[in-house]
């Protein structure tokens, strides 16, 4: 029993981990995404697909003990519910929306590719999850 628990929160620790980079390396794409030579559709819709894997990975840590399928599955669901929020305006949403912060946690405008990117990043999360034995 002992190992199992060990096993788990070395998985939640790698997960963790990996959770603080993939954070880092969304603004690092957009920063330096063109200046590194990057295709536009990498550095467009790398950072949709990075707050996927994201999302991904605090379902992860909150939910540890469920499977992973069931992970992904409320990850693309909370993923494409943010995404559908979009489309909801008022005036004080807009103005959050336009700070640093709104941005990146709700994103501005409304984009199916979005969604697209968010299941990338999920699906690469899912795949490369430090739980997946």
């Amino acid at each position: 029993m002992p190992e199992i628990t060990q096993t788990r929160s070395r998985a939640q620790f790698l997960r963790l981990a990996v959770l603080l980079l993939v954070i880092a390396l969304g603004p690092a794409l957009r920063r330096f995404g063109y200046a590194a030579d990057l295709p536009f559709v990498v550095v467009k819709y790398g950072g949709s697909a990075l707050w996927g894997a994201m999302v991904y990975l605090l379902v992860a840590l909150v939910a540890a003990k469920s499977r992973r399928a069931v992970i992904a599955a409320i990850a693309l669901f909370v993923a494409i519910s943010v995404e559908l929020f979009r489309l909801y305006h008022t005036p004080w949403l807009d103005a959050f929306r336009l700070t640093t912060a709104g941005a990146l946690l709700l994103g501005r405008i409304f984009s199916l590719w979005n969604m697209l990117a968010y299941a990338i990043g999920i699906a690469a999360a899912w795949a490369f999850d430090p739980a997946r034995r």
